[in-house]
């Protein structure tokens, strides 16, 4: 049932608005407090809403806290999504598929927050989202559709799983971005300095293509 303050503001359009504006809210307030910290009140604050609307398109906190993570994977499989990268060349497609890794995270860094504090929950909240799991598996398809196009080639070894290619990816992207106050702390290293972003971003496509290489 349609909330009358709802059927005042111009029907579904401003629903539809109206519920992306509160998980804008929300990704803000669960980046910066966690999952635990973060407070329904001050989300209905960030929007102007009543907090009864949060919980009439969402149902809890939880519900909430679910539908930011889903609209964040859905949003960086998207745009992976446009990048085409089956029309390329194999090795072409694994330096385009690791360029926008590495620019994602660095351009997105409350995704990677979201991605830690999921973690701190051991994945329990998406463990229950079929949307999730479908998003996450086609960047797992494109992987393995670009090395099997690798391998016909005889450019790519064929011993390799797409998931561990896609986690050397991720693991290397997210971790400066998530660790990057305490990394660069310890060392001494400014991990936004332009400079040293694009070495990064040369030394992860390197280690890569170099593991994807056939034995001698």
């Amino acid at each position: 049932m349609e909330s009358r303050e709802d059927e005042g503001k111009g029907g579904r359009f401003d629903r539809e608005r109206t519920r992306l504006a509160i998980l804008a809210a929300a990704y803000e307030e669960f980046v910066e407090n966690g999952l635990s910290g973060a407070r329904v009140d001050a989300i209905a604050a960030r929007t102007g809403s009543a907090k009864r609307m949060i919980y009439y398109y969402f149902g809890s906190k939880e519900g909430l806290y679910l539908a930011v993570l889903e609209q964040a994977y859905t949003e960086i499989r998207e745009a992976e999504r446009k990048l085409d990268l089956l029309h390329l060349d194999p090795v072409e497609a694994i330096k385009r598929m690791i360029s926008f890794t590495f620019d994602y995270h660095d351009a997105h860094p409350g995704f990677s927050r979201l991605v830690s504090i999921e973690n701190i929950h051991k994945g329990s909240y998406m463990a229950n989202s079929k949307p999730i799991q479908a998003l996450n598996r086609t960047v797992i398809d494109t992987l393995t559709a670009i090395l099997e196009k690798g391998r016909t080639e005889g450019v790519f070894r064929s011993d390799i799983d797409p998931v561990d290619v896609h986690m050397l990816i991720s693991a290397f992207c997210f971790f400066r971005v998530s660790n990057r106050y305490t990394f660069g702390r310890l060392f001494d290293r400014d991990l936004a300095d332009m400079k040293l972003r694009e070495t990064h971003k040369d030394l992860i496509c390197e280690a890569v293509l170099r593991s994807l290489k056939p034995s001698q």
